[in-house]
Protein backbone atom coordinates (compact mmCIF):
# COMPACT_ATOMS: atom_id res chain seq x y z
CA UNK A 1 0.00 0.00 0.00
CA UNK A 2 1.20 3.28 -0.88
CA UNK A 3 0.42 6.07 1.16
CA UNK A 4 1.15 9.96 0.10
CA UNK A 5 3.88 11.59 2.19
CA UNK A 6 1.42 14.87 2.21
CA UNK A 7 -2.05 15.07 3.58
CA UNK A 8 -3.52 17.54 6.21
CA UNK A 9 -4.39 15.88 9.37
CA UNK A 10 -7.69 18.30 10.03
CA UNK A 11 -8.99 17.28 6.70
CA UNK A 12 -7.93 13.39 7.21
CA UNK A 13 -9.31 13.05 11.24
CA UNK A 14 -13.02 12.07 11.86
CA UNK A 15 -14.99 10.79 14.39
CA UNK A 16 -14.48 7.06 13.91
CA UNK A 17 -10.72 7.86 13.63
CA UNK A 18 -10.99 9.63 17.28
CA UNK A 19 -12.88 6.52 18.68
CA UNK A 20 -10.53 4.21 17.28
CA UNK A 21 -7.80 5.54 19.43
CA UNK A 22 -9.42 6.18 22.50
CA UNK A 23 -10.74 2.84 22.57
CA UNK A 24 -6.71 1.44 21.90
CA UNK A 25 -5.80 3.33 24.86
CA UNK A 26 -8.69 2.15 27.07
CA UNK A 27 -7.77 -1.64 25.76
CA UNK A 28 -4.11 -1.23 26.08
CA UNK A 29 -4.38 0.27 29.79
CA UNK A 30 -7.26 -1.59 31.32
CA UNK A 31 -5.72 -5.00 30.51
CA UNK A 32 -2.21 -4.19 31.44
CA UNK A 33 -1.77 -1.17 33.57
CA UNK A 34 -2.25 -3.18 37.14
CA UNK A 35 0.56 -5.70 35.38
CA UNK A 36 3.08 -1.98 35.26
CA UNK A 37 2.15 -1.11 38.81
CA UNK A 38 3.14 -4.60 40.08
CA UNK A 39 6.24 -4.31 37.91
CA UNK A 40 7.23 -0.89 39.99
CA UNK A 41 6.42 -2.37 43.07
CA UNK A 42 8.57 -5.55 42.47
CA UNK A 43 11.57 -2.94 41.90
CA UNK A 44 10.68 -1.24 45.03
CA UNK A 45 9.11 1.97 43.74
CA UNK A 46 7.64 4.32 45.94
CA UNK A 47 4.22 5.83 45.41
CA UNK A 48 5.89 8.98 43.83
CA UNK A 49 8.05 7.11 42.02
CA UNK A 50 4.95 4.78 40.69
CA UNK A 51 3.28 7.84 39.46
CA UNK A 52 6.40 8.67 37.65
CA UNK A 53 6.59 5.66 36.03
CA UNK A 54 2.67 6.11 34.45
CA UNK A 55 3.76 9.81 33.38
CA UNK A 56 6.92 8.43 31.33
CA UNK A 57 5.23 5.80 29.93
CA UNK A 58 1.72 8.06 28.89
CA UNK A 59 4.54 10.81 27.51
CA UNK A 60 6.97 8.42 25.58
CA UNK A 61 3.96 6.37 24.08
CA UNK A 62 2.13 9.94 23.60
CA UNK A 63 4.75 11.50 21.42
CA UNK A 64 6.21 8.36 19.77
CA UNK A 65 2.55 7.58 18.45
CA UNK A 66 1.67 11.44 17.63
CA UNK A 67 5.43 12.17 15.84
CA UNK A 68 5.47 9.40 13.91
CA UNK A 69 2.65 8.70 12.70
CA UNK A 70 2.31 11.98 11.32
CA UNK A 71 5.85 11.89 10.26
CA UNK A 72 5.17 8.74 7.59
CA UNK A 73 1.19 9.30 7.61
CA UNK A 74 0.94 6.03 8.56
CA UNK A 75 -0.69 4.42 12.19
CA UNK A 76 2.33 3.84 13.86
CA UNK A 77 0.63 2.89 17.59
CA UNK A 78 3.41 1.91 20.18
CA UNK A 79 2.85 0.75 23.71
CA UNK A 80 4.67 -0.46 26.82
CA UNK A 81 5.68 -3.83 27.28
CA UNK A 82 3.24 -5.84 29.04
CA UNK A 83 5.45 -9.06 28.61
CA UNK A 84 8.38 -6.79 30.08
CA UNK A 85 6.58 -5.66 32.82
CA UNK A 86 5.55 -8.87 33.62
CA UNK A 87 9.50 -10.10 33.37
CA UNK A 88 10.17 -7.75 36.46
CA UNK A 89 7.39 -8.61 38.62
CA UNK A 90 8.88 -12.57 38.44
CA UNK A 91 12.29 -12.04 37.76
CA UNK A 92 13.57 -8.31 39.19
CA UNK A 93 14.76 -9.83 42.05
CA UNK A 94 16.90 -8.00 44.66
CA UNK A 95 18.27 -5.26 42.77
CA UNK A 96 18.13 -1.43 43.74
CA UNK A 97 16.20 0.43 42.30
CA UNK A 98 18.43 2.67 40.88
CA UNK A 99 20.40 -0.56 38.86
CA UNK A 100 16.79 -1.16 37.84
CA UNK A 101 16.72 2.33 36.30
CA UNK A 102 20.33 1.91 34.56
CA UNK A 103 19.19 -1.50 33.37
CA UNK A 104 15.64 0.15 31.58
CA UNK A 105 18.47 2.66 30.04
CA UNK A 106 20.63 0.10 29.19
CA UNK A 107 17.90 -2.00 27.14
CA UNK A 108 16.44 1.30 25.58
CA UNK A 109 20.05 2.01 23.95
CA UNK A 110 20.28 -1.49 22.96
CA UNK A 111 16.54 -0.59 21.28
CA UNK A 112 18.17 2.38 19.46
CA UNK A 113 21.27 0.52 18.39
CA UNK A 114 19.07 -2.22 17.25
CA UNK A 115 16.92 0.04 15.11
CA UNK A 116 19.31 2.62 13.55
CA UNK A 117 21.70 -0.18 12.99
CA UNK A 118 19.54 -2.37 11.03
CA UNK A 119 20.20 -5.18 12.69
CA UNK A 120 17.00 -5.80 14.56
CA UNK A 121 15.95 -8.56 12.39
CA UNK A 122 19.54 -10.05 12.36
CA UNK A 123 19.91 -9.79 15.76
CA UNK A 124 16.59 -11.73 16.65
CA UNK A 125 17.61 -14.60 14.73
CA UNK A 126 20.24 -15.25 17.29
CA UNK A 127 17.62 -16.30 19.76
CA UNK A 128 15.58 -18.59 18.30
CA UNK A 129 11.83 -17.72 18.53
CA UNK A 130 11.02 -21.10 20.15
CA UNK A 131 13.35 -20.03 23.22
CA UNK A 132 11.83 -16.12 23.53
CA UNK A 133 8.35 -17.69 23.33
CA UNK A 134 9.29 -20.30 26.37
CA UNK A 135 11.15 -17.97 28.11
CA UNK A 136 7.97 -15.05 27.73
CA UNK A 137 5.17 -18.46 28.39
CA UNK A 138 7.16 -19.19 31.50
CA UNK A 139 7.33 -15.51 32.65
CA UNK A 140 3.55 -15.31 32.57
CA UNK A 141 2.42 -18.48 33.93
CA UNK A 142 1.80 -16.98 37.14
CA UNK A 143 -0.32 -14.63 36.39
CA UNK A 144 -2.75 -17.02 34.53
CA UNK A 145 -2.32 -19.34 37.69
CA UNK A 146 -3.38 -16.47 39.92
CA UNK A 147 -6.74 -16.11 38.27
CA UNK A 148 -7.29 -19.29 40.16
CA UNK A 149 -5.96 -18.89 43.29
CA UNK A 150 -7.56 -15.98 43.83
CA UNK A 151 -10.93 -18.08 44.03
CA UNK A 152 -9.25 -19.79 47.33
CA UNK A 153 -9.97 -16.34 48.85
CA UNK A 154 -12.26 -14.41 46.90
CA UNK A 155 -14.71 -16.78 45.37
CA UNK A 156 -17.32 -14.59 44.13
CA UNK A 157 -15.67 -12.18 42.59
CA UNK A 158 -12.76 -13.85 40.82
CA UNK A 159 -15.92 -16.27 39.65
CA UNK A 160 -17.70 -13.47 38.24
CA UNK A 161 -14.55 -11.83 36.45
CA UNK A 162 -13.86 -15.12 34.96
CA UNK A 163 -17.76 -15.51 33.57
CA UNK A 164 -17.62 -11.94 32.23
CA UNK A 165 -14.55 -12.60 30.48
CA UNK A 166 -15.97 -16.24 28.94
CA UNK A 167 -19.28 -14.05 27.70
CA UNK A 168 -17.02 -11.07 26.14
CA UNK A 169 -14.88 -13.60 24.08
CA UNK A 170 -17.92 -15.20 22.86
CA UNK A 171 -19.73 -12.01 21.79
CA UNK A 172 -17.12 -8.73 22.33
CA UNK A 173 -13.86 -10.15 22.39
CA UNK A 174 -12.47 -6.41 22.02
CA UNK A 175 -14.45 -5.30 25.33
CA UNK A 176 -14.17 -8.52 26.79
CA UNK A 177 -11.18 -7.20 29.61
CA UNK A 178 -12.41 -4.23 29.83
CA UNK A 179 -15.68 -5.70 31.19
CA UNK A 180 -13.79 -8.04 33.17
CA UNK A 181 -12.29 -5.10 35.20
CA UNK A 182 -15.58 -3.45 35.40
CA UNK A 183 -17.19 -6.29 36.62
CA UNK A 184 -14.37 -6.69 39.17
CA UNK A 185 -14.36 -3.19 40.05
CA UNK A 186 -18.57 -3.38 40.72
CA UNK A 187 -18.28 -6.74 43.13
CA UNK A 188 -15.26 -4.93 44.80
CA UNK A 189 -17.17 -1.85 45.77
CA UNK A 190 -20.27 -3.78 46.81
CA UNK A 191 -18.12 -5.95 49.29
CA UNK A 192 -16.67 -3.19 50.57
CA UNK A 193 -13.22 -4.01 49.27
CA UNK A 194 -12.48 -1.05 47.72
CA UNK A 195 -10.41 2.15 49.21
CA UNK A 196 -10.71 4.84 47.16
CA UNK A 197 -10.93 7.42 49.85
CA UNK A 198 -6.97 8.17 49.39
CA UNK A 199 -7.55 8.62 45.00
CA UNK A 200 -7.64 12.35 44.56
CA UNK A 201 -7.57 13.92 40.86
CA UNK A 202 -3.76 15.49 40.92
CA UNK A 203 -1.20 15.76 37.99
CA UNK A 204 1.37 13.34 38.12
CA UNK A 205 4.95 14.63 39.21
CA UNK A 206 8.21 13.22 37.31
CA UNK A 207 10.77 11.83 39.46
CA UNK A 208 14.26 11.86 38.34
CA UNK A 209 16.72 8.59 39.19
CA UNK A 210 19.99 8.97 38.49
CA UNK A 211 20.90 5.64 36.97
CA UNK A 212 23.63 2.86 38.32
CA UNK A 213 24.31 -0.69 37.03
CA UNK A 214 25.04 -4.04 38.71
CA UNK A 215 26.24 -7.05 36.85
CA UNK A 216 22.67 -9.15 38.24
CA UNK A 217 20.56 -6.07 36.71
CA UNK A 218 22.26 -6.04 33.45
CA UNK A 219 22.09 -9.97 33.23
CA UNK A 220 18.85 -10.20 35.20
CA UNK A 221 16.76 -6.97 33.72
CA UNK A 222 18.56 -5.24 31.11
CA UNK A 223 19.37 -8.37 28.50
CA UNK A 224 15.60 -10.00 29.25
CA UNK A 225 14.07 -6.94 28.88
CA UNK A 226 15.64 -6.29 25.28
CA UNK A 227 15.08 -9.73 23.72
CA UNK A 228 11.15 -9.74 25.71
CA UNK A 229 10.62 -6.37 23.77
CA UNK A 230 11.98 -7.09 20.88
CA UNK A 231 11.11 -10.70 20.27
CA UNK A 232 7.85 -10.35 21.72
CA UNK A 233 6.50 -6.81 20.79
CA UNK A 234 8.37 -5.50 18.55
CA UNK A 235 8.01 -8.35 16.16
CA UNK A 236 4.70 -8.87 16.55
CA UNK A 237 3.82 -5.18 15.84
CA UNK A 238 6.07 -5.47 12.69
CA UNK A 239 3.88 -8.45 11.39
CA UNK A 240 0.27 -6.54 12.45
CA UNK A 241 1.91 -3.16 10.03
CA UNK A 242 2.61 -5.37 7.48
CA UNK A 243 -0.33 -7.52 7.53
CA UNK A 244 -2.33 -4.36 7.44
CA UNK A 245 -0.82 -3.27 4.22
CA UNK A 246 1.34 -0.58 5.60
CA UNK A 247 5.10 -0.44 4.09
CA UNK A 248 6.57 1.72 7.04
CA UNK A 249 10.15 1.70 7.41
CA UNK A 250 10.76 -0.39 10.26
CA UNK A 251 14.36 0.77 11.27
CA UNK A 252 13.71 4.20 12.24
CA UNK A 253 10.85 3.84 13.86
CA UNK A 254 12.11 1.14 16.23
CA UNK A 255 15.55 3.42 16.54
CA UNK A 256 13.11 6.57 17.57
CA UNK A 257 10.84 4.42 19.88
CA UNK A 258 14.82 3.94 21.49
CA UNK A 259 15.46 7.33 21.73
CA UNK A 260 12.15 8.41 23.60
CA UNK A 261 12.72 5.44 25.72
CA UNK A 262 16.21 6.22 26.90
CA UNK A 263 15.36 10.12 27.17
CA UNK A 264 12.70 8.96 29.23
CA UNK A 265 14.02 5.91 31.40
CA UNK A 266 15.73 8.13 34.51
CA UNK A 267 11.69 8.81 35.22
CA UNK A 268 10.68 5.02 35.15
CA UNK A 269 9.79 4.29 31.13
CA UNK A 270 11.12 0.52 31.79
CA UNK A 271 9.81 -0.31 27.81
CA UNK A 272 8.10 1.37 25.16
CA UNK A 273 7.81 -0.25 21.88
CA UNK A 274 6.11 -1.10 18.55
CA UNK A 275 1.68 -2.33 19.87
CA UNK A 276 0.79 -5.84 18.04
CA UNK A 277 -3.18 -6.07 19.31
CA UNK A 278 -4.21 -2.50 19.99
CA UNK A 279 -2.40 -1.22 16.82
CA UNK A 280 -4.86 -3.29 15.01
CA UNK A 281 -7.66 -1.10 16.34
CA UNK A 282 -6.74 1.91 14.70
CA UNK A 283 -5.29 -0.36 11.60
CA UNK A 284 -8.68 -2.01 10.71
CA UNK A 285 -11.73 -0.98 8.74
CA UNK A 286 -13.25 0.60 12.25
CA UNK A 287 -10.69 3.31 12.01
CA UNK A 288 -11.50 4.34 8.99
CA UNK A 289 -12.31 3.23 5.70
CA UNK A 290 -9.77 4.79 3.67
CA UNK A 291 -6.40 3.26 4.73
CA UNK A 292 -4.39 6.66 3.74
CA UNK A 293 -6.54 8.27 6.56
CA UNK A 294 -6.51 5.71 9.31
CA UNK A 295 -3.30 7.29 10.79
CA UNK A 296 -5.11 10.30 12.54
CA UNK A 297 -6.46 6.82 14.73
CA UNK A 298 -2.69 6.49 16.09
CA UNK A 299 -2.39 10.59 16.71
CA UNK A 300 -5.95 10.37 18.83
CA UNK A 301 -4.21 7.36 21.14
CA UNK A 302 -1.44 9.17 21.33
CA UNK A 303 -2.98 12.22 22.37
CA UNK A 304 -5.09 10.46 25.17
CA UNK A 305 -1.96 8.33 26.28
CA UNK A 306 -0.62 12.10 26.88
CA UNK A 307 -3.48 12.64 29.14
CA UNK A 308 -3.33 9.56 30.63
CA UNK A 309 0.47 10.25 31.43
CA UNK A 310 -0.37 13.81 33.14
CA UNK A 311 -2.78 12.30 35.22
CA UNK A 312 -0.39 9.47 36.00
CA UNK A 313 -0.65 9.98 39.92
CA UNK A 314 -4.50 9.02 40.24
CA UNK A 315 -3.92 6.20 38.32
CA UNK A 316 -1.51 4.71 40.73
CA UNK A 317 -3.50 5.75 43.34
CA UNK A 318 -6.47 4.29 41.99
CA UNK A 319 -4.75 0.72 41.71
CA UNK A 320 -3.23 0.91 44.91
CA UNK A 321 -6.77 1.24 45.99
CA UNK A 322 -8.24 -2.34 44.08
CA UNK A 323 -7.63 -5.63 46.87
CA UNK A 324 -5.47 -8.00 45.72
CA UNK A 325 -7.44 -10.45 44.07
CA UNK A 326 -8.99 -7.65 41.59
CA UNK A 327 -5.45 -6.40 40.31
CA UNK A 328 -4.23 -10.75 40.13
CA UNK A 329 -7.25 -11.62 38.44
CA UNK A 330 -7.84 -9.04 35.48
CA UNK A 331 -3.86 -9.20 35.34
CA UNK A 332 -4.19 -12.90 34.41
CA UNK A 333 -7.19 -12.94 32.42
CA UNK A 334 -5.51 -9.91 30.16
CA UNK A 335 -2.80 -12.40 29.65
CA UNK A 336 -4.76 -15.63 28.73
CA UNK A 337 -3.83 -14.95 25.15
CA UNK A 338 -0.30 -13.89 25.13
CA UNK A 339 0.37 -17.13 27.24
CA UNK A 340 -1.19 -19.19 24.59
CA UNK A 341 -0.02 -17.72 21.90
CA UNK A 342 3.88 -17.91 23.20
CA UNK A 343 2.97 -21.73 24.18
CA UNK A 344 2.05 -22.89 20.72
CA UNK A 345 5.27 -20.73 19.30
CA UNK A 346 7.24 -22.49 21.82
CA UNK A 347 6.21 -25.63 21.01
CA UNK A 348 5.50 -25.27 17.34
CA UNK A 349 8.52 -26.81 15.65
CA UNK A 350 9.26 -30.28 16.85
CA UNK A 351 13.51 -30.04 16.24
CA UNK A 352 13.37 -27.07 19.33
CA UNK A 353 10.08 -28.10 21.17
CA UNK A 354 12.42 -29.57 24.24
CA UNK A 355 15.17 -26.96 24.19
CA UNK A 356 11.87 -24.34 24.46
CA UNK A 357 10.13 -26.37 26.99
CA UNK A 358 13.58 -26.76 29.50
CA UNK A 359 13.48 -22.94 28.63
CA UNK A 360 9.82 -22.45 30.12
CA UNK A 361 10.01 -25.21 33.32
CA UNK A 362 13.17 -23.33 34.05
CA UNK A 363 11.63 -19.83 33.34
CA UNK A 364 8.27 -20.78 35.52
CA UNK A 365 10.13 -22.13 38.06
CA UNK A 366 11.31 -18.76 39.55
CA UNK A 367 14.86 -19.84 39.94
CA UNK A 368 17.45 -17.00 40.98
CA UNK A 369 21.16 -17.90 41.10
CA UNK A 370 23.86 -15.08 41.92
CA UNK A 371 20.58 -12.22 42.30
CA UNK A 372 20.02 -12.97 38.35
CA UNK A 373 16.08 -14.03 37.61
CA UNK A 374 15.31 -17.27 35.77
CA UNK A 375 14.61 -15.38 32.58
CA UNK A 376 17.83 -15.22 32.27
CA UNK A 377 18.61 -18.54 33.70
CA UNK A 378 15.77 -20.18 31.38
CA UNK A 379 17.45 -18.98 28.40
CA UNK A 380 20.60 -20.18 29.16
CA UNK A 381 19.38 -23.57 30.17
CA UNK A 382 16.96 -24.09 26.64
CA UNK A 383 20.47 -22.57 25.21
CA UNK A 384 22.59 -25.18 26.02
CA UNK A 385 20.00 -28.10 25.61
CA UNK A 386 19.49 -26.84 21.91
CA UNK A 387 23.00 -26.96 21.54
CA UNK A 388 23.82 -30.37 22.52
CA UNK A 389 20.41 -31.70 20.62
CA UNK A 390 20.99 -30.06 17.29
CA UNK A 391 24.98 -31.10 17.66
CA UNK A 392 26.07 -33.83 15.15
CA UNK A 393 25.97 -37.21 16.41
CA UNK A 394 29.38 -38.55 17.70
CA UNK A 395 30.67 -41.38 14.39
CA UNK A 396 30.94 -45.25 15.71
Amino acid sequence: MSVPAKRSLWRDVSLSSVTAGFITVLVGFASSAVIVFQAAQAVGATQAQIASWMWALGLGMGVTCIGLSLRYRMPVVTAWSTPGAAMLVVGAGAVDYSDAIGAFLLAALLGMLAGFSGLFARLMTRVPMALAAGMLAGVLLRFGLDVFVSMGTQLGMALAMFATWLVGRRWLPRYAVIATLLVGVMVAAGQGLLHMETVRLELATPVFTWPTLSWSAVVGIALPLFVVTMASQNMPGVAVIRASGYATPISPVIGWIGVVNTLLAPFGAYGLNLAAITAAICMGREAHEDPARRYTAAVAAGVFYLVVGLFGATVAAVFAAFPRELVACVAGIALFGTIANSLSMALREEKDREAALVTFLVTASGLSLAGIGAAFWGLVAGGICLLALRAPAPRR
